[in-house]
């Protein structure tokens, strides 16, 4: 089996993801790490799953799950101005020697956003952007196997259509779908080396040029 830890594992993505694993890879085990474990209940007779309460700002509950894992998924942005949760997370998964990471995180960390989007977009997240481009640099520096994942503004579109970028590439479209971005997350963990130390832009370049999201 490879063993999967999804922390911040109730987000949207998140459950898209963990839905598509539990149908797609029976030869993955899910560990999925929430506050409230309670809101999960549907998949705790799975299997494949097991639930873990825990606060991902105590490095002590991230430490006990990160044992015996192969791959992290951090299924949310990390706004914190001291990145105590990208810390935890780097910390534990070298005590575990768990190389595989997935960190979420936005468009915009590397004024990578064109024209009148890129502007709008930066007044949108400006508040949190310094501790996102720090949580990048942390991952980039920590010697893991890492993927930070820009995310374009979603839509509940059920389509799944995206263009990927690079790190030193302008990023192209504004808008993507949430099934979208759990279908880059589901290849990783399935190919491990795809998109291996890489910070990729994800969005359905059909909406490049629009000057505000697209739902």
């Amino acid at each position: 089996m490879k063993n999967v830890l999804v922390l911040g594992a109730n987000g949207q993505i998140a459950r898209i993801v963990e839905d598509r694993i539990l149908k797609e890879q029976p030869d993955v085990a899910l560990t999925l790490f929430l506050r409230n474990s309670s809101r999960l209940s549907s998949l705790a007779n799975q299997d494949q799953v097991t639930l873990v309460d825990g606060d991902l700002a105590d490095y002590d509950a991230v430490n006990a799950a990160m044992k015996g894992q192969d791959i992290v998924y951090v299924a949310f942005v990390d706004h914190g101005a001291d990145n105590v949760i990208t810390n935890n997370v780097i910390k534990a998964m070298k005590a575990n020697n768990v190389a595989r990471v997935v960190e979420s995180s936005l468009l915009g960390l590397y004024n990578e956003v064109p024209g009148e989007y890129g502007r709008w977009n930066y007044s949108m997240v400006k508040s949190g952007l310094q501790a996102a481009i720090n949580a990048d640099k942390l991952l980039a520096a920590s010697g893991l196997d890492y993927t930070t994942l820009r995310f374009p503004w979603l839509n509940d579109r059920d389509e799944v259509k995206y263009t990927i970028t690079h790190k030193d590439e302008p990023y192209l479209g504004v808008s993507g779908s949430r099934q979208s971005m759990a279908d880059v997350i589901v290849k990783i963990i399935e190919d491990p080396d795809y998109l291996k130390n890489d910070s990729v832009g994800i969005a359905d370049a059909d909406t490049q040029g629009e000057t505000r999201p697209v739902y």
